[in-house]
């Protein structure tokens, strides 16, 4: 995010507002889930996150298909005051936008906000003329017409989400909360990022890319769930966990295991517990540990310069930074 853009507990007099822009035949799914990731209230961490609106072009706004009409909503007045700004999103990828939209895009990105563009929403930027040079990601199905329509834009179609600083892409329609809840991780800290993600009864981060579902159908059969495995495993991560252990804990073969893996979560088992050991180590230094070694130990990241090495890769940022945004103390 650019320095001068609002940042989540950064302003003590307000919220980080959110604005979600809906336009005619725009998807209620994705608005869905802006709205349960941003607009509820969220009494189990103790603290409001966010300032959500929603808002239109027009007073009444009829959803995709005619499901519904939208009404009773801010005019786009309330983009020119957000932080950030989820755009359009709509089935109907060909159509060009209305002006008066691109043109709130526009100044929304000129004055420094966040944008983000859940699905289709990636087409909705590139028109705005706000993605080229920039990385993006868009649902597999539009990615030949995307690249065709913008060639300026590095469209990477093998990710469910594109973090590129100040504007982000979701892949696909469920691939908005991966980015929603990436989005809260990325403002407000692990910590907070998976109590929100419990509530949804939905993975804090799901490793894997599109490819994992444009390349195989759904089996007839579908292989047994990997849930009381995974939960098993997040109640020892300090352990010396193997795949061969995972695997017996769950009665089948290593090569069984691996193959459950990439098929129901897109990853490795190796990958997966990385995952999950810097999260329980985010958690850790968010709580006050503030000896590496210990969180190291104590999230099975062994020592601290590893422990160093993986939260650089996987969140960006050193031990120490992340204490100073997301340590107690943070708003």
């Amino acid at each position: 995010m650019p320095p001068h853009a609002s940042s989540p507990g950064t302003h003590a007099d307000r919220l980080h507002r959110v604005v979600v822009i809906v336009d005619a035949n725009s998807n209620p799914f994705e608005l869905g889930c802006a709205t349960e990731v941003f607009g509820l209230r969220r009494p189990e961490v103790g603290r409001e996150l966010y300032d959500f609106r929603l808002c239109s072009p027009e007073p009444d706004t009829l959803m995709r298909d005619g499901f519904f009409t939208l009404s009773g909503v801010a005019g786009l007045e309330a983009a020119e005051a957000a932080d950030t700004v989820i755009v359009p999103n709509r089935p109907d990828a060909d159509v060009p936008r209305r002006p008066a939209v691109l043109d709130a895009v526009r100044r929304a990105h000129a004055r420094g906000a966040r944008l983000v563009g859940f699905c289709s929403g990636a087409f909705t930027l590139a028109e705005a003329g706000v993605l080229d040079g920039r990385r993006a990601t868009a649902h597999w199905q539009w990615a030949d017409d995307f690249r065709a329509r913008f060639p300026a834009v590095a469209l990477e179609e093998d990710v469910l989400f594109v973090d590129d600083g100040d504007i982000l892409t979701a892949a696909g329609s469920a691939a908005a909360l991966d980015l929603g809840l990436h989005l809260v991780r990325r403002d407000h800290g692990a910590e907070i990022a998976n109590a929100v993600s419990r509530r949804l009864v939905f993975a804090a981060h799901r490793d894997g890319g599109q490819r994992q579902f444009v390349e195989r159908p759904v089996p007839d059969i579908p292989d047994e769930s990997l849930a009381p495995v995974l939960a098993w495993a997040q109640e020892r991560l300090d352990e010396p966990l193997t795949v061969a252990v995972l695997a017996a804990r769950a009665a089948v073969s290593p090569a069984t295991l691996h193959r459950r893996f990439r098929a129901q979560l897109g990853t490795t088992p190796l990958a997966w517990l990385t995952g999950e050991r810097v999260a329980l180590a985010c958690r850790l230094i968010e709580r006050g540990e503030a000896r590496l070694d210990a969180v190291a130990r104590s999230s099975g990241l062994g020592s601290a310069a590893h422990l160093r090495a993986l939260m650089r890769r996987e969140t960006g940022l050193a031990p120490s930074e992340y204490r100073r945004r997301f340590g107690p103390g943070f708003p």
